[in-house]
């Protein structure tokens, strides 16, 4: 049954948005082994664990460490288990817990909501839930439904190098330091930014980045499979991905834009860009692709804006492309638009591949 953009839309507002979980935080003593460290006991993995830790990693969620133990011990004992590696920015220390989640949440850039803790004690489970009420605290005897529960619809290529791609970061962070010079640092990243038109072949991963992306997504919406192959063959919409790739590898398919279009105007109703290149400088570059291709087509460009509590910064991006507020959606959004009066220049930095 062939589905109108408007049927999809309403669905939509109805729909329930699943809860995306992005990061488990785990603590240690009696959690993920069976002991506790500074007690001296024989300590004995968890069972299953190597398994769930090595499962949630291949799925592109990140593991994490929030415990209260001397670091250099507790890392000699994960390294001694061979599952150091699966950890990103674990948090071993003396501080509370609340402080620890907080820190991981930074690192990652990801919401509260995305985050699961899991803890023997309920003290711990208590203290994180009462400072960050959207964090997801799980009891231990919760570890055999963690893979269940937290399964994401597809697993896709960007998926299963998640954590490759944060310590990737990392390296890039370290030689943005080193050289100081934001504009210098983006030049010596060899940016190359793609955009071409999304085929069936990559609507397992804009869905995902529908459904994980809040930050940098101007109308808060989530796409289902279905749902997109459905706009990518209506003639009246256009749907595109973006790739951003650097010499340190791929960063993967990071930017998403559906179009509505009529004769005169076209509207875009979805844009979004994963957080993760917030601060490469592209952030732009998948908007003013559609504004010139608007241009280009004689059209005039509006654009969808429904306000969420974490997307303030992509209404600052629609304002500093010049865009202006043209009235009120019924769903409580704003409505812009933007005359095209001229073209729009891209950073002379960025290597830009267009769809011909």
């Amino acid at each position: 049954m062939e589905h109108t953009f408007s049927q999809i839309e309403s669905d939509l507002k109805e729909k329930k948005q699943k809860k995306v979980i992005k990061c488990v935080v785990w603590d240690l003593d009696d959690t993920i082994w069976q002991g506790v460290l500074l007690e001296n006991d024989q300590l004995v993995l968890r069972e299953g664990i190597v398994d769930i830790l090595k499962t949630l990693d291949s799925w592109g969620i990140i593991n994490s460490i929030a415990s209260k133990n001397n670091y250099d011990d507790a890392i000699r004992m994960l390294e001694r288990f061979g599952i150091r590696e699966y950890f990103l920015y674990p948090q071993i220390h003396w501080d509370l817990k609340s402080n620890s989640i907080q820190k991981i949440k930074e690192k990652l850039n990801i919401g509260m909501d995305a985050i699961a803790f899991i803890d023997d004690q309920p003290f711990e489970r208590d203290e994180v839930a009462f400072v960050h009420e959207q964090v997801n605290c799980l009891d231990v005897g919760s570890i055999g439904q963690v893979l269940e529960w937290f399964k994401p619809r597809f697993i896709t290529e960007e998926s299963s190098l998640r954590r490759k791609m944060y310590l990737d970061d990392e390296v890039r962070h370290q030689e943005e330091q080193e050289i100081g010079n934001n504009r210098k640092f983006l030049e010596s990243l060899a940016l190359t930014f793609s955009i071409q038109a999304a085929t069936v072949n990559d609507l397992q991963r804009v869905e995902e980045l529908t459904l994980r992306t809040n930050q940098l997504n101007a109308t808060g919406y989530s796409y289902t499979y279905e749902e997109l192959e459905a706009l990518i063959q209506s003639p009246d919409h256009h749907l595109f991905v973006a790739e951003l790739i650097d010499k340190y590898g791929s960063y993967g398919k990071i930017g998403v834009a559906m179009v509505e279009c009529n004769p005169q105007t076209w509207t875009l109703k979805l844009l979004l860009m994963s957080c993760r290149v917030m601060s490469r400088g592209v952030g732009g570059v998948l908007l003013n692709y559609i504004m010139n291709l608007a241009r280009q087509k004689g059209c005039t460009l509006q654009a969808e804006f429904l306000p969420t509590d974490r997307n303030r910064l992509m209404y600052v991006t629609y304002k500093f492309a010049g865009f202006t507020e043209a009235g009120q959606l019924t769903n409580g959004g704003v409505l812009l638009s933007h005359s095209l009066a001229e073209e729009v220049p891209y950073a002379e930095y960025i290597n830009l591949s267009l769809p011909e």
